[in-house]
Formats: C-alpha cells, structure tokens, sequence
C-alpha cells in the first residue's frame, strides 16, 4: 500500500560557507520521505541561476522544469544532493513525480 504525495518530498537548503565568484555556494538536499520509490521528479526552476556549473546528472534544466536524478528512481527515503553558487536561495518547488510503488 503506498500514498505517497509530492507533499512527501523535502527541499532542505543551507550555505556550505564556501564562495564562488563573490557568491556563497547553496547546500540543496532533496529528500523522498515515503516508503516508495518516487522517479521522473521535477522541480519549478524558472529563473534559477549559479555561477558554479550543477552536475546535469543530478539536476537539468529545460525550460522552467528542471529533472532531479536524470529522472532516475530516488528511493525510500533517500536523497540527493547537489550545490550551486548564488547571492540568494532559490526558491525550488516540487512540480510532479512518477510513484512506483514495486
């Protein structure tokens, strides 16, 4: 039985300190907190800029949709991560996920 939601996922962000181009690096955690696997995860990305390049396997941009994980399964409860360089944190939202519940 699984009810899992986009509600379930979790965008956590934190500066790590470090600075690129005069910019402080953002810490981006992007957790699945249901007991089922959640795949083809897409974030709202409209206007999202970095300074420091964001691995396209992890995160990818099109348009105003960027893909986490290459759409890859991100399992039960787990996350994924990945930095960028900006004066301010940008404000990603969930946008839709494929629930596989095998």
């Amino acid at each position: 039985n699984c009810q899992c939601e986009l509600s379930n996922v979790s965008i956590n962000q934190s500066k790590t300190g470090e600075v690129v181009q005069q910019k402080p690096v953002w810490n981006v955690t992007i957790t699945n907190n249901c007991a089922c696997s959640q795949l083809d995860l897409t974030l709202s990305c409209n206007g999202f800029q970095t300074v420091k390049p964001v691995d396209s396997s992890v995160l990818s941009k099109s348009g105003n949709e960027c893909l986490v994980n290459n759409g890859v399964i991100v399992g039960p409860f787990s996350s994924v991560t990945f930095t960028y360089a900006w004066d301010t944190s940008f404000p990603f939202q969930t946008l839709s996920s494929t629930v596989n519940c095998s």
